[in-house]
């Protein structure tokens, strides 16, 4: 399973948790791929070079979504049918992935469930139950952790035609991978969620909230146009 699946990870202005992050995936033997999406300081320079890592960059921020899909056309270019993301800022523990390994397959994404405890922001929990229940409207599938970014993806969520690149990429990849037929499955991960002051979040509540209602309007609306076959 090792040489069909690598560990993606998406960095943004995460440096004081991208190193320990990218050795705890490293350790676990698998490839790794790290897109540094337009850091002020490039993550090259503040990582250990490895011969089972690749760091790509790109020069402008261009969301988490555009990092996801460059890292998965390099896993393609690099003969890899799995990849599995892992966010930089440290709330996910490298090692849940192996729970995920075992239901990974070519038409099925992977979502690892958070266990939200008590110390989770009201914010987050709303923000969950909001997003799967407007998946649910568009695709008739309830899902439990639809905004969770510790994810297995096929590479065949390429060929699906996505066109949002902020955080709205994650609920348009899991909409249109449903629409072709495909299966979502998920298991249940722990998360850490460090103290308020220390938390580092690039979710812009006004852009980003903007972009997530455009994007279910938009689905919505051609959720209905296919249900009548227009």
């Amino acid at each position: 399973m090792k040489n069909n699946v690598c560990i993606v990870i998406p960095v943004y202005n995460n440096p004081n948790s991208i190193q320990s992050v990218l050795e705890n995936a490293l350790s676990l033997g698998f490839f790794v791929i790290l897109v540094d999406d337009g850091s002020t300081t490039e993550v090259a320079s503040i990582v250990q070079e490895s011969p089972s890592l690749t760091v790509i960059r790109h020069e402008r921020n261009l969301g988490k979504g555009q990092a996801i899909l460059t890292a998965a056309r390099e896993a393609e270019k690099q003969n890899f049918n799995f990849i599995i993301t892992i966010d930089g800022d440290g709330q996910h523990y490298p090692e849940e992935m192996m729970s995920l390994l075992p239901l990974l397959d070519t038409n099925t994404i992977v979502i690892g469930n958070r266990k939200f405890k008590e110390d989770v922001p009201r914010s987050s929990k709303f923000g969950r139950v909001f997003s799967n229940f407007w998946i649910f409207v568009e695709t008739g599938k309830w899902l439990h952790d639809t905004q969770s970014g510790f994810r297995g993806y096929p590479i065949t969520i390429l060929d699906l035609d996505l066109q949002h690149s902020h955080y709205d990429f994650e609920i348009e990849v899991i909409v249109k991978h449903l629409w072709k037929k495909r299966e979502i499955k998920e298991v249940e991960i722990e998360v850490y969620y460090p103290p308020h002051e220390e938390r580092v979040s690039h979710f812009d509540k006004i852009k980003d909230n903007i972009r997530l209602s455009k994007i279910h309007t938009k689905l919505v609306s051609k959720n209905i146009l296919r249900l009548f076959g227009l």
